[in-house]
C-alpha cells in the first residue's frame, strides 16, 4: 500500500484533467507494478520525503540491504542520514547533499551511503546512485522529493580500488609519487597567500641496501612495508607520508615551522625506524636519514622547497647517517666538500701505511675510572683524525665514509693492532676498548683477524675488550651468532655501547653474551636536571646489568654533580672528562713511570667543575644586534641553547633587551645577563633548539616582511656605543 500511495500522489501530480480517468487508472496499475517488480529485484529502491525534508517513504529492500528497520529510518532527515562520496562531483563542487535538498535542486546519480553509525551490525557497505526530484503542489510550493536510487556498490568498489591503485603505493599502502607530489603543490599553492608554513621531509633509510644483499628482495620488501606502517604510527595525523620509489619517503607538514617540534619528530621517526625488524626468521636493523625544509623560508615552490630538503638529506646522509639536518644556505657546496673527505681520508689512511713519522691518523685513551678508590681499570682507544687544513675531524663524520669507500676493514684493523699493542705495556690489569664498525664485524674474517692480532700483540684476550653497537645486529643473524661464539671462545670481552638510546636493547641481552653496558652520554647531559628522567633512566640500567652479572661504565660526565647523581644511582665506574681528557700513549706511560711505588694501582684524581652547564661551542661570527631602532654589528664568540657572548659594544646595562640577528631569518629575544667592557653576555627568551648536526637554531624564523623591516634599520659603525636610556624608580 505504501508503494500505491506513493504512485497515486505521483500520478495525481500527473495527469491531466479530463474523462480519461479509467485509463490513468490502469496506468497507474501498471506503474504499480513494474515498481514493486524492481523493489523485489533489489536492483533499486525508491524514497520520497516530505516538505521539511523528513524520509516520508523508502523501499523496504532497501533497509534490509542496510540491515535496519524501515522505522528507524521514516521521519529522519534525509541529510542526516546519507552522506556522499567525499570524490563524488557535487561535494568536488562544494554542493553537498546537504545543500542539494535545501536548494530543492534536482539529484542526478549523487553517489551516497548510509551513515556507519546507522547501519546495523555485519551489514556489507552499500554505495547507491541517488536521483530524484522536487516536487511542487498545485500552488507551485515545494512539497517534498520524489525519487530512486541504484545500487552502485560493486561499480564503486572497482573505481575505488582503480583510483588507489593510480594514487598510492602497492607495496606500502603510502601516498605514490604522484599523489604526495600533488599534495605539497596544493598545499603550499593554499598556504601562500596567507604567508603559512609547510615544512618537507626527505627521509632515506640507511643499510637499507644491505638486508636486500643479505637476505633477498622479499626480504626488503617486507621491510619497506613495516617501515610504511611504523612512518604512519609516528607521523599520524599531521602530515600525509609518500613513498617515492626504493627506500625514499616525502613527508608534507602542512602549517608546522617551529624547528623544535620538527627535531623532536625526526628523533621520534629515526628512533622507530631503528627498531629491529623481524624478516621471516631473520632479523635486521636499518636506519635512517633526515633532511627538512620549511617553506615560504627555504623555498616558495615545489621544486625549490625539495632542491632544499634534498640539500639538507645529502648533508644528513653524509654527516654521520641515523641523523637529521634542517636545510641552510651553506648546504649548497656539501657535495663538493663530500667528494673531498672521500679523497681526504683514502690520503689519511694511507698515511698510516707509507712509515712516515707523522700519519694523520692517531690513537688517544680515555681512562675509565672506578669511583670507590679512582682506580683506571681501563682505557677506550678513540681513533683522532688532523685533517690538514681543517683541523680536527670527528670520527662520527669520516668513519661512515670510510665505510662508505671500502676503507673501513683496513682502518679498524689498524686501531685494533696498535691498540693491543699499545696496552702490551700498561700494567697488567689495566684494559684497553676498541670500538668495532658495524661494517668490520660483518667480515666472517673479523675472529680470525682478532686472534692474529692477539698472538702477535701478546696482549692477554681478557684485557681487551671490543664495543659494539646495535647495528651488528644488521643482517643475517646466523653470521652475528656465529661471530659471536667465535669472539667468546678466543677469551675477549664484549661491551653493548650506547646503551638506552635504542629500543630494542633487552633482546639482545638476552642472545648476545655481553660483559658491559655503557650507558650513553645524553642521559648524562641532563642527568642532574629536575624535569628529565635521565637519572632513573642511569638507574634502571644500572640495575638491570647487576641483575645480570655484568658490569657498567657511565660515560661522559665532566662535572662533580653530575658524577654525584650517577654514583647514587648506583654507577661503580665512569668515564669522562672529570677524571681526564683523552690520553696520548707517551703521557700515558709517563703517569705510569710517575708512581711512586712501582706495580701499584694507577690512580686519578677528579678534576672538574662542580656543576655541569650546557654546552657552549666556540664561535666566532659577525652577528646582528638590534636595540630599538638601531643595528649594530658585533662578534660572536660562543654560543649555546640558552645565550651567547658577544663582543665589540659597550655601554650596554645588564637587564637590557636586545635581539639579536644569528642570519637565514633567526631573530632571537636576549637579555643582557652581564656586561664588561666590550663585552656582553645574553641570554635567550627562548632556548635554541639542535639541528640535527651539532649545531644551533631557533625555533621559529622571521617572515620575509619582518627581515625586510630589520634590513631597514640604521647601521651603527664602530666605536658602538648602545646609548640605554635609564629611568629612575618613582
Amino acid at each position: 500500500m505504501a508503494v500505491k500511495n506513493l504512485l497515486k500522489g505521483w500520478s495525481a501530480a500527473r495527469a491531466p484533467d479530463g474523462p480519461k480517468a479509467a485509463p490513468a487508472a490502469d496506468d497507474a496499475a501498471r506503474r504499480l507494478a513494474l515498481f514493486e517488480d524492481i523493489e523485489r529485484a533489489s536492483t533499486g529502491w525508491f524514497w520520497a520525503t516530505d516538505r521539511e525534508g523528513h524520509l516520508s517513504y523508502i523501499s523496504p529492500g532497501a533497509a534490509q540491504r542496510f540491515g535496519i528497520d524501515v522505522a528507524a529510518l521514516l521521519g529522519k532527515p534525509v541529510a542526516a542520514l546519507f552522506e556522499t562520496d567525499p570524490d563524488d562531483q557535487a561535494e568536488r563542487s562544494g554542493r553537498p547533499l546537504q545543500f542539494i535538498l535545501g536548494a530543492h535542486a534536482r539529484l542526478a546519480d549523487v553517489t551516497v551511503r548510509l551513515i556507519p553509525a546507522l547501519a546495523g551490525e555485519g551489514a556489507p557497505p552499500a554505495w547507491w546512485a541517488l536521483s530524484g526530484q522536487a516536487r511542487l503542489d498545485a500552488a507551485g510550493a515545494f512539497s517534498g522529493y520524489r525519487g530512486s536510487a541504484r545500487d552502485i556498490t560493486t561499480e564503486y568498489e572497482r573505481q575505488t580500488q582503480d583510483s588507489r591503485a593510480a594514487e598510492y603505493d602497492s607495496l606500502t599502502g603510502l601516498a605514490n609519487r604522484h599523489r604526495i607530489v600533488r599534495r605539497l603543490d596544493q598545499v603550499l599553492a593554499a598556504y601562500r597567500q596567507t604567508g603559512q608554513p609547510c615544512a618537507l621531509v626527505l627521509l632515506d633509510l640507511d643499510r637499507f641496501k644491505a638486508v636486500n644483499d643479505t637476505l633477498g628482495h622479499q626480504a626488503g620488501d617486507e621491510l619497506l612495508r613495516q617501515v610504511g606502517a611504523r612512518l604512519t604510527k609516528v607521523v599520524g595525523k599531521r602530515g600525509e607520508i609518500g613513498r617515492l620509489g626504493g627506500d625514499e619517503f616525502q613527508i608534507v607538514l602542512p602549517g608546522i615551522d617551529d624547528r623544535g617540534k620538527l627535531g623532536e619528530l625526526a628523533d621520534r621517526i629515526i628512533g622507530a625506524l631503528s627498531l629491529p625488524y623481524e624478516l621471516a626468521g631473520d632479523r635486521a636493523v636499518i636506519g635512517a636519514s633526515l633532511g627538512m625544509a620549511i617553506a615560504p623560508f627555504d623555498g616558495g615552490d615545489r621544486d625549490d622547497l625539495t632542491r632544499a630538503a634534498d640539500l639538507a638529506l645529502y648533508a644528513a646522509k653524509h654527516g654521520g647517517r641515523g641523523v637529521f639536518r634542517f636545510y641552510s644556505a651553506d648546504l649548497r657546496d656539501e657535495k663538493d666538500e663530500r667528494r673531498q673527505l672521500e679523497d681526504d681520508v683514502r690520503a689519511a689512511v694511507a698515511s698510516l701505511f707509507e712509515g712516515g713519522d707523522c700519519p694523520q691518523l692517531d690513537l688517544r685513551y680515555q681512562p675509565v675510572v672506578r669511583l670507590s678508590d679512582h682506580r683506571v681499570m681501563g682505557f677506550e682507544a678513540l681513533l683522532r683524525w688532523e685533517r690538514p687544513d681543517c683541523g680536527e675531524i670527528s670520527p662520527e663524520m669520516f668513519v661512515p665514509v670510510a665505510e662508505d669507500i671500502g676503507l673501513i676493514g683496513l682502518l679498524g684493523g689498524w686501531v685494533l693492532r696498535r691498540a693491543c699493542a699499545d696496552a702490551a705495556a700498561w700494567p697488567l690489569d689495566v684494559r684497553v676498548a676498541v670500538n668495532v664498525s658495524a661494517v668490520q664485524f660483518a667480515d666472517p674474517a673479523f675472529p680470525a683477524e682478532v686472534a692474529d692480532v692477539l698472538e702477535s700483540t701478546g696482549l692477554a684476550p681478557e684485557r681487551l675488550e671490543l664495543e659494539l653497537t646495535e647495528a651488528v645486529f644488521m643482517g643475517d643473524s646466523h653470521s652475528t651468532d656465529a661471530a659471536f661464539k667465535a669472539l667468546k671462545a678466543l677469551g675477549v670481552r664484549l661491551t653493548l655501547d650506547d646503551f638506552g638510546t635504542g629500543f630494542s636493547s633487552l633482546s639482545y641481552l638476552r642472545s648476545a653474551p655481553f660483559d658491559k653496558l655503557k650507558v650513553d652520554r645524553s642521559f648524562v647531559e641532563t642527568c642532574t636536571l629536575q624535569d628529565q628522567n635521565s637519572a632513573r633512566i642511569i638507574a634502571a640500567i644500572i640495575g638491570l646489568a647487576d641483575a645480570l652479572g655484568m658490569e657498567t661504565t657511565v660515560e661522559g660526565v665532566e662535572a662533580f654533580d653530575q658524577r654525584d647523581v650517577v654514583c647514587a644511582r648506583g654507577a661503580k665506574q665512569i668515564q669522562g672528562f672529570l677524571y681526564s681528557a683523552p690520553l696520548g700513549q707517551q703521557a700515558i706511560l709517563d703517569r705510569i713511570g710517575a708512581q711512586t711505588e712501582p706495580g701499584a694501582p694507577l690512580l686519578i684524581e677528579p678534576s672538574g667543575p662542580d656543576r655541569h652547564r650546557p654546552e657552549r661551542r666556540s664561535v666566532y661570527r659577525r652577528v646582528g644586534l638590534i636595540h630599538q631602532d638601531h643595528r649594530y654589528n658585533v662578534l660572536m664568540r660562543n654560543l649555546s641553547a640558552t645565550g651567547a657572548l658577544l663582543e665589540g659594544i659597550i655601554g650596554v646595562p645588564e637587564g637590557t633587551g636586545v635581539v639579536l640577528d644569528l642570519g637565514g631569518g633567526q631573530l632571537a629575544v636576549c637579555t643582557v645577563s652581564r656586561s664588561q667592557d666590550a663585552e656582553i653576555a645574553v641570554e635567550f627568551e627562548t632556548a635554541l633548539v639542535s639541528d640535527g648536526a651539532r649545531g644551533l637554531v631557533t625555533r621559529h624564523r622571521a617572515s620575509p616582511a619582518a627581515l625586510a623591516a630589520a634590513a631597514r634599520i640604521p647601521r651603527v659603525s664602530t666605536p658602538q656605543f648602545l646609548e640605554v636610556e635609564t629611568r629612575k624608580p618613582r
